[in-house]
């Protein structure tokens, strides 16, 4: 008999459930890697819907083969700019699209935490990413139909911002349901990559239609999270006692099990539990009739040896609305220590963020005095970097463990990170690389800890009882929070860079401090006590 190969033994190593762990793992990544890679395209057009008049028309002077007006069959191109961003108050009118997505995305999210708690998590999940594909496209086919009303990008952008509240709650909310406690930092770090890898992709993905065709920019992105939303439809598992149907049937009286029934009182049959390690099977054998059944809470009442029981099923009484406890309140959600600490931090961090999401493409352009491509392609570094800060956030506060103490040492650390950033003009390239790789991770390390690792710890947290449903609406309270910064952020920078870049780096500067500062005495909790605060030293129940 031939050797079985490395890989194959490798394969059979892992159990069922770890297969099951690792398919939502790699499925919640993708699903919400689409969701950000929809929302990056704005950034890279917003220097195409407003172009460098002057420069355009000397390189179309230059230029014999007069590329700059093949550049869009569908247009006219002797107006450079895409009205209505052709006005001198463009920066405002861009801002204000911005504005109207993340304020819309702000709003709706307190909503979709305690709407998602009371749905299919599945179902709410491939709604929204087929919806959120449907504006993401109509926004590209203002382009296409030469649609040039600021009333209808707004629309779109509202209508798409709310739509793609339904994403974070939903995947954080199974991730939280398939992972325990161990190692939480790490994984959430690792799995919230998905973050800048929707941006990288996004940005890629508009950068290569920019030039030529900026609808093509929005229609791909939304295609793409409208076949995820397909793929979450048919794959998705919320949590492992979903699986128990599944298991059942694998059970089910078509496999010839034998029904196994023994008399009981005054002669009447009685109901058995077969119990063996991993799985339980109910048999009811009156009229032959067989029945199955997988309860985890009589499972936690059965020996667990390598052996079988058959047990009395009648001595054990399984509650439904005990094994299924009740959604959570707002107000009750907000009562959770360090709920409203780290959502308010959240805010400030995540509009420190999101401005550099939806404006460092234009930054650089101008800064730097590159193209629109080159700018996109050159802001992914940025992202780049914040995959490499959230894993490492997540790794030092696990080997610490104090969520707070690490969040506010990389606050700290950022802000002259950013003044530096601010200066980026005065650089060569290779310190514009270095200063893109470093200020991401520092900007993105504490955003990516508290919306995983921390709203997990927190949603789980001892005071609930057991309640787990309270994870999708802590969720949606802590980045709901931080969406109202993310709101605020591109809208500022809208308005301040008028007066020049660096009062854009100043408001950055200063909320970066301001995050610091709601952390402070959950710091000084953590610190003084020697160990991990509460919210991250919570026993959770492994799946």
């Amino acid at each position: 008999m031939a050797p079985i190969p490395p890989g194959i033994r490798l394969l059979v190593s892992f159990n069922r459930d770890q297969w099951y762990r690792a398919l939502t793992f790699m499925l919640t990544f993708l699903l919400y890697t689409s969701f950000h890679l929809s929302r990056k395209p704005i950034s890279i057009v917003k220097s195409e819907l407003h172009k460098n008049c002057s420069s355009v028309n000397e390189l179309a002077t230059a230029s014999s083969s007069n590329q700059l007006l093949l550049q869009s069959p569908l247009h006219n191109d002797m107006d450079c700019s895409w009205k209505p961003f052709d006005k001198s108050n463009y920066k405002q009118l861009l801002g204000a699209m911005d504005y109207s997505f993340l304020c819309a995305y702000a709003v709706g999210m307190y909503l979709s935490g305690i709407i998602g708690e009371r749905l299919p998590i599945r179902l709410y999940l491939t709604v929204g990413m087929l919806t959120s594909g449907l504006f993401t496209c109509l926004f590209g086919l203002g382009y296409i139909y030469n649609i040039h009303n600021l009333g209808f990008y707004i629309f779109v952008q509202v209508a798409n911002g709310l739509v793609q509240t339904t994403g974070w709650p939903s995947v954080v909310t199974c991730i939280g349901n398939w992972f325990g406690k161990g190692r939480r930092g790490l994984i959430m770090g690792l799995w919230n990559s998905h973050t800048s890898v929707g941006n990288i992709l996004g940005s890629l993905i508009a950068g290569y239609w920019v030039s030529t065709n900026w609808g093509m920019s929005f229609i791909v992105p939304g295609l793409i999270i409208a076949a995820m939303g397909v793929v979450c439809f048919f794959f998705l598992i919320e949590h492992p006692n979903d699986l128990n149907s599944v298991y059942a049937q694998s059970c089910s009286p078509g496999n010839n099990l034998p029904a196994k029934s023994r008399n009981g009182l005054n002669g009447h049959k009685e109901l058995y539990l077969q119990y063996k390690e991993g799985k339980s099977q109910a048999y009811y054998s009156n009229e032959d009739i067989v029945l199955y059944r997988k309860s985890y809470d009589t499972e936690l009442l059965l020996p667990r040896d390598h052996g079988s029981v058959c047990m009395p099923v009648q001595q054990v009484v399984v509650v439904k609305s005990e094994s299924e406890p009740s959604a959570i309140s707002f107000m009750g959600a907000l009562r959770i220590p360090g709920v409203i600490e780290f959502s308010l931090s959240l805010l400030f961090a995540k509009l420190v963020s999101y401005t550099f999401l939806f404006w460092l493409p234009l930054y650089i352009t101008k800064a730097a005095h590159l193209d629109a491509k080159k700018a996109g392609e050159l802001s992914t570094l940025f992202d780049v970097g914040g995959i490499v800060g959230g894993i490492l956030a997540g790794v030092i506060s696990d080997k610490l463990g104090m969520r707070a103490t690490t969040c506010a040492i990389m606050l700290l650390l950022a802000a002259p990170t950013l003044y530096g950033f601010s200066m980026i003009s005065e650089f060569g390239m290779g310190p514009t690389i270095a200063m893109l790789l470093v200020c991401g991770g520092l900007v993105n390390g504490p955003y990516a800890l508290i919306t995983t690792a921390v709203s997990a710890d927190l949603g789980t947290h001892k005071s609930l009882k057991g309640n787990a449903r309270a994870l999708s609406t802590v969720t949606a309270i802590i980045d709901g929070t931080g969406s109202v910064g993310a709101a605020l952020g591109p809208l500022l920078a809208g308005l301040l860079s008028s007066g020049g870049w660096d009062r854009v780096f100043y408001m950055l500067m200063i909320s970066d401090f301001l995050a610091l500062l709601l952390l402070l005495r959950l710091v000084a909790n953590e610190l003084t006590s020697g160990k991990s605060h509460p919210t991250s030293a919570v026993e959770l129940k492994e799946h």
